[in-house]
């Protein structure tokens, strides 16, 4: 699902390249470069964390892949954030409108990648007793994701999925309302940000961090962070008039 996600996102990236009067080829090599730098990152760092038990056992080396943790997804969007900006940098794309292009389409992603969650039991619910909750049985879901079995969970993962393809539909609708570069990606990372609080109330927070005795844990800080600094690309800025009667202004 995590797969797919990133076919449709890359797909969407080709429109809203288009829209922007940026180049889809070079959208295209970011996303996968990114991609790949994510990826990499994030099999290092599972490689260095489990090393002990890939000495015992080297074929757990191709099932790696299948480890959901909030660890590996903040690794993975750093490698990703510095493999892009550097790849940007590097063919003078402009930031401001590049992050605006790729905003939808995260949302998008990220919306497929929490289906894929729901279906493999990571970053499962908190216990619950509602007639839609999810109760996985299988023994991988435990093996890998420490996933309870036999115990009814909140599907808090199909909420997410719910919440971030509504936002990438909003997203995509905004995008020709735009009054200044940048404010889609201002949008999406305070969007993100809310999508995320307030799910992790429904997650539980085994290995997820615990912040000022449990008020908080380590996503919903980033989440905040997220916030704040959506609302500071926001701000207004200072935007060149380009018609005759602004110029004449």
């Amino acid at each position: 699902m995590a797969a797919v996600g990133v076919l449709a996102a890359l797909i969407v990236a080709q429109r809203t390249a288009l829209f922007a009067r940026l180049n889809p080829g070079q959208i295209w090599n970011l996303c996968v470069i990114a991609l790949f730098a994510a990826l990499v990152a994030q099999r290092l760092l599972l490689i260095a964390i489990n090393m002990s038990d890939l000495r015992r056992h080297p074929s757990w080396l191709l099932t790696l892949a299948m480890v959901h943790h909030p660890l590996l997804a903040a690794v993975g969007a750093a490698a990703a954030l510095v493999a892009g900006v550097l790849y940007a940098r590097r063919k003078q794309m402009p930031l401001r409108t590049t992050a605006d292009v790729l905003a939808a389409p995260l949302a998008l992603g990220m919306a497929f990648e929490q289906f894929g969650a729901l279906l493999a039991g990571s970053d499962y619910g908190i216990e619950a007793q509602i007639p839609w909750a999810v109760t996985y049985t299988h023994p991988l879901a435990a093996m890998w994701s420490g996933t309870p079995l036999g115990i009814p969970l909140h599907p808090v993962q199909a909420y997410t999925a719910m919440a971030f393809l509504t936002f990438a539909v909003f997203l995509l609708v905004w995008q020709p309302a735009m009054r200044q570069h940048g404010d889609l990606a201002g949008i999406w990372l305070m969007g993100t940000g809310v999508i995320v609080f307030i799910t992790e109330l429904w997650r539980d927070p085994q290995g997820r961090g615990v912040i000022l005795n449990g008020i908080i844990d380590g996503p919903q800080l980033a989440a905040i962070a997220m916030v704040l600094g959506g609302a500071l690309v926001l701000r207004e800025r200072n935007v060149r008039i380009t018609t005759s009667e602004g110029a004449h202004g």
